[in-house]
């Protein structure tokens, strides 16, 4: 076998992102790990995979939760979130060993992603794309304006909602995130900021188990899922 070539940023910097305790939302525990710890445990379950880098919130990187060494050290590093997330995903890339030519971006508020989701963003990426999770919208849409009047309906024939992991070529991402800095602008993923470049990205199906844990009912919604799992 080939030596490992994947490295992983995991996301997990949000400082306000807390939850009625005042606990954080990534250290929250949800079918039966910390949020963080599943992610964590799931790429370093790869063979492929050279190091995970987890972005926490400054004042956790020097101090971690003691349940994050429930994972490989010796392929983990932490790295300090920035003041937006795409500065904190330019920290968690700067770590990265150079060996690691894919980079995958996550998110760990997606704590739950099944396994061969992240096989189709590597696969599609070792072919020589950047690539995605998505899902195909199947609500309507509707363009509503600030009077909660509807304006139109959105055609959705076209339309993914896109997921992580996200999975490029690392020289491509460097340059996204270099012309970012240079430019000024920010993304909420790092798709767009590869899209700016005139880069083809393309999507891989993705999995309703990839959901963002964010409102406080995602959290039961996370577990019925997991539990349904088998």
């Amino acid at each position: 076998m080939s030596a490992p070539d994947v490295g992983v940023v995991i996301v997990a910097a949000g400082s306000s992102s807390r939850t009625a305790d005042g606990e954080l939302k990534q250290f929250k525990w949800v079918a039966g790990r910390p949020m963080l710890l599943h992610s964590l445990q799931l790429f370093q379950s790869r063979a492929d995979v050279a190091m995970v880098v987890c972005v926490l919130p400054r004042e956790y990187a020097g101090d971690p939760p003691p349940w994050i060494f429930q994972s490989d050290p010796e392929r983990l590093l932490l790295s300090v979130g920035g003041r937006t997330r795409a500065e904190s995903v330019r920290n968690g890339i700067a770590d990265l060993p150079p060996s690691c030519g894919i980079i995958l971006v996550h998110d760990a508020a997606r704590p739950l992603v099944p396994m061969p989701v992240v096989d189709r963003v590597v696969d599609a990426v070792r072919a020589g794309h950047a690539a995605i999770a998505a899902l195909p919208v199947v609500d309507t849409l509707k363009e509503v304006d600030d009077a909660g009047h509807i304006v139109r309906t959105v055609p959705r024939d076209y339309l993914w909602r896109a997921q992580t992991p996200q999975g490029f070529p690392r020289d491509v991402l460097l340059r996204a995130h270099r012309a970012a800095t240079d430019g000024h602008y920010d993304a909420t993923d790092d798709a767009a900021l590869v899209e700016r470049l005139g880069e083809n990205v393309v999507v891989v199906r993705g999995s309703e188990r990839a959901m963002k844990v964010t409102a406080p009912g995602d959290f039961d919604r996370a577990e019925a899922m997991h539990a349904l799992e088998d």
